[in-house]
């Protein structure tokens, strides 16, 4: 690939290497210049412009990311389409993700235009949720390169999602005159929270005396029928012969490891009956806060097996967040504050395609649209919520009475998008760092949608934009950060920020939020069919 500044006159076909300006002409970075173009930038002037041209062994960009995913083996993933050098993969299920790391660090190590950024080995992901993403950097890369990496992955396996299986557990918490029954159930609702968000099920409980033989015995019962069993020592465990490694070893198993480096979760037992697990819980588990626990739990949860090894090797990491209910915390120190996110709720167009009613005021049960969307966005968490009105603004703001949010109006409604954008961001606070630009006529987005993409703002230190996305395409809602407010005023007309976005100088994190960040509801059959109810008479 040939990069550098080009006369205007040999720029035909070049890609561009920035977006660029002339007059009334705007070209976004990546555009590959036609006759027109030039034409055009000759007119304003300009004479040279830079760009990169591809040589005969280059591969371009959305090819060679194609052509990388081919190359790659993975196992309950999704990959999604390539676009502006990018392909990003998604988990076909909930469960845990593991990765060939070795791998991934040889593919990096091949040539800087080629990267793949992956999760951390055993996180959890949801349904949909992205775990991975391939990206040529350049606008090409050379045919080479991406021979090299398909050699380094053949009959290796990148990445994977392991499901969660659907596990039967039997719960056991043995008692003495000291422990309170309020402690003990307690212990079973964190634990069934725990289970079911893994996707399992606590199908019973036992509560023996604290001591070796009914301990033993409740063992030998619920391992029986279920695949694996979690027992809640009533004291902590102090030696290996202590009450449950010794019960776990009378019911005729074996003990595999006591102790395990993650604290919380020192104190962590792992047996096997009958090639079944037996888990001895650390009393830190009794929490719904995250500790060594979790991390045993899901993976047994996904079929993953949980050796000595595993559990000596879960140190590095380990150190987890304090739990409040510790007497002396190791660190006093306050959590650092999260970045506050306006939510921009854009409810001032026309409905053109309503046949003449306005979608906005449409019912869901009996609650007019805007103020559903309203009240998400308030869910949400939005600091604030400003409700941008323009069209029929006086019976949209009565629909929103009594709620806390700000009321921003558009008198340029009738221009488009563009001017709803521009009085979102007029009334966004110094205290937010940025906006989430909100379609007031998407009825199937939820608050925990909207969280899930404000949590990945605040992880990226707000530098980002985030954007929603449904089987891997561009969706709505947006956030975009405080650093690109000044470039919405450059809009004009019925333009949203997708050049903007796409431009490639701020980078982009997409959440999959599936169908819902495509369903909007912008004709009437579109609205009867998402459950709505038109509120006026259509004219």
């Amino acid at each position: 690939m040939i990069f550098g500044e080009v006369p205007l006159e040999d720029a035909l076909g070049a890609i561009l290497a920035h977006s660029t300006h002339a007059g009334d002409l705007k070209l976004k970075k990546g555009h590959v210049l036609t006759k027109n173009d030039i034409e055009r930038l000759g007119a304003a002037d300009v004479t040279h412009v830079i760009a990169a041209r591809l040589q005969e062994a280059d591969v371009e960009e959305n090819e060679a990311a194609a052509r990388l995913t081919a190359a790659l083996r993975w196992f309950g993933v999704r990959a999604g389409p390539a676009m502006t050098g990018r392909v990003n993969c998604y988990a076909e299920t909930a469960g845990l993700f593991t990765v060939d790391a070795d791998l991934i660090n040889a593919i990096n190590a091949v040539d800087p235009s080629v990267t793949i950024a992956t999760l951390k080995a055993f996180d959890r992901v949801a349904h949909r949720q992205m775990v991975a993403t391939i990206k040529i950097i350049p606008f090409a890369v050379a045919s080479s390169v991406i021979d090299r990496i398909t050699e380094l992955a053949a009959g290796r396996t990148a990445f994977e999602v392991h499901g969660f299986a659907g596990s039967r557990i039997g719960l056991i918490q043995t008692t003495l005159p000291s422990i309170k029954s309020s402690v003990l159930d307690k212990t079973r609702r964190v634990i069934e929270t725990r289970i079911a968000a893994n996707h399992g099920v606590m199908t019973s409980e036992l509560r023996p005396p604290h001591a070796r033989k009914p301990l033993a015995e409740a063992i030998r019962e619920l391992q029986k029928s279920n695949d694996f069993v979690v027992v809640f020592g009533a004291s902590a465990v102090v030696d290996q012969d202590d009450i449950v490694p010794a019960a776990i070893k009378e019911a005729g198993g074996a003990i595999h490891h006591i102790g395990m480096p993650v604290d919380p979760g020192n104190l962590l037992i792992l047996g096997e009956l009958d090639g079944k697990p037996v888990v001895g819980a650390p009393g830190c588990a009794r929490s719904p806060k995250e500790n060594g626990f979790d991390w045993v739990l899901d993976r047994l949860m996904a079929n993953l097996p949980v050796t000595r090894a595993d559990i000596v090797g879960m140190g590095v990491g380990g150190l987890l967040m304090e739990i409040p209910s510790r007497p002396q915390p190791r660190d006093p120190r306050p959590a650092t504050a999260r970045a506050n996110v306006a939510i921009a709720l854009l409810a001032a167009g026309q409905s053109t395609r309503m046949m003449g009613a306005n979608k906005l005021l449409a019912t869901f049960d009996n609650v007019p649209l805007i103020r559903r969307s309203a009240l998400t966005a308030i869910e949400a968490g939005g600091r604030p919520v400003i409700a941008v009105l323009g069209h029929m603004a006086e019976q949209c703001s009565a629909s929103l009475d009594g709620l806390n949010v700000v009321i921003a109006l558009n008198k340029h409604y009738a221009s488009g998008l563009a001017s709803s954008l521009q009085t979102a961001i007029s009334n966004v606070p110094a205290s937010a760092a940025g906006v989430m630009m909100l379609l007031a006529d998407m009825p199937a987005l939820s608050a925990i949608d909207l969280q899930m993409m404000i949590r990945r703002f605040q992880d990226s230190g707000g530098q980002s934009v985030v954007r929603a996305t449904f089987d891997g395409k561009r969706g709505n809602p947006v956030i975009l950060p405080r650093v690109i407010f000044d470039e919405v005023f450059t809009l004009s007309g019925d333009v949203g920020a997708r050049h903007l976005i796409e431009s490639g100088d701020i980078p982009v994190i997409d959440v999959e939020l599936g169908d819902a960040a495509a369903l909007d509801v912008d004709t009437p059959d579109m609205l009867h069919q998402a459950g709505g109810t038109i509120a006026e008479p259509i004219q």
